[in-house]
């Protein structure tokens, strides 16, 4: 396990390397990459089937002024939980991450071109090799979302805020990651 950290975290130094010597072009990030490509080959799910009934019922309680119909509630956040937990983030915290960069619009598109729920950029997927599928799908988008976040959260291991502003592509400012922040507060986290 220590060998796998001092591994990634070396990986992890070369892909601040290669981003800081040409910021304009996050593509040429092998390392993740390589993680976004495993991404979308891997599952897990609910540890304690006790756990998802709760969880799922206060946070579509939660998530009911974003998404009126619970058909879609549900789904959606049996996918969130099962995603985050996937690569070991909190799903609150994706929640915080979706609400602020589309507020749960599946289809929203951003100026820079960035897309669904947690507005990913398109080139990921022709950067790891399947330009087919669709980052207007829910799982997709989510899986590689994700991913990314992971990969910023573990770059900045003693500061979210800079992950979030890295996830953004605001590193250096703090805006976006305040209002995730304060989403995540406000809205997310159990009280």
């Amino acid at each position: 396990m220590a060998l796998h950290a001092r591994q990634l975290a070396a990986l992890l130094f070369l892909s601040l390397l290669c981003l800081a010597s040409n910021p304009s072009r996050a593509s040429t990030d092998p390392a993740l990459s390589q993680l976004l490509k495993e991404a979308i080959e891997s599952d897990s799910g609910f540890e304690d089937r006790f756990d998802a009934p709760v969880w799922l019922l206060d946070m579509s309680r939660r998530l009911k002024k974003f998404v009126a119909d619970p058909e879609v509630r549900i789904p959606l956040l049996k996918q969130v939980h099962y995603e985050a937990k996937r690569v070991g983030i909190e799903p609150e915290l994706v929640l915080a991450v979706i609400e602020v960069e589309s507020r749960f619009d599946e289809f929203a598109i951003s100026v820079s071109g960035a897309r669904g729920l947690m507005q990913v950029m398109p080139f990921w997927l022709n950067e790891i090799g399947i330009s087919d599928d669709n980052l207007f799908k829910i799982r997709t988008n989510l899986r590689m979302g994700c991913t990314i976040l992971r990969y910023y959260i573990d770059m900045e291991p003693n500061d979210l805020g800079r992950a979030l502003a890295r996830y953004n592509g605001s590193l250096g400012k703090s805006v976006y990651p305040n209002k995730v922040i304060s989403a995540l507060h406000k809205h997310w986290f159990k009280q």
